[in-house]
């Protein structure tokens, strides 16, 4: 999909409309956050946050790792 979105003035900022088509691929609405990524092939809008990912990604190896301390903490 290609879509060509204008910029406006919004108070001392600058913004766009997204089309809908666009805000239900990335499954958003009103409020939620956007992330914006600089990749080699240009900048990236996404709803996904790549650190949150990638901080989940290291709880679950030393989740893993920690396994018998975890569940003895919790008794």
């Amino acid at each position: 999909m290609t879509a060509t979105l204008k910029l406006r003035k919004i108070g001392n900022s600058m913004g766009t409309v997204f089309p809908r088509e666009i805000l239900q691929k990335l499954n958003v609405d009103e409020g939620d956050e956007l992330f914006v990524m600089d990749t080699p092939n240009g900048i990236e809008v996404s709803a996904y946050n790549p650190e949150f990912a990638q901080n989940s990604a290291a709880a679950q190896r030393i989740m893993k790792k920690r396994r018998n301390a975890l569940r003895k903490l919790a008794e």
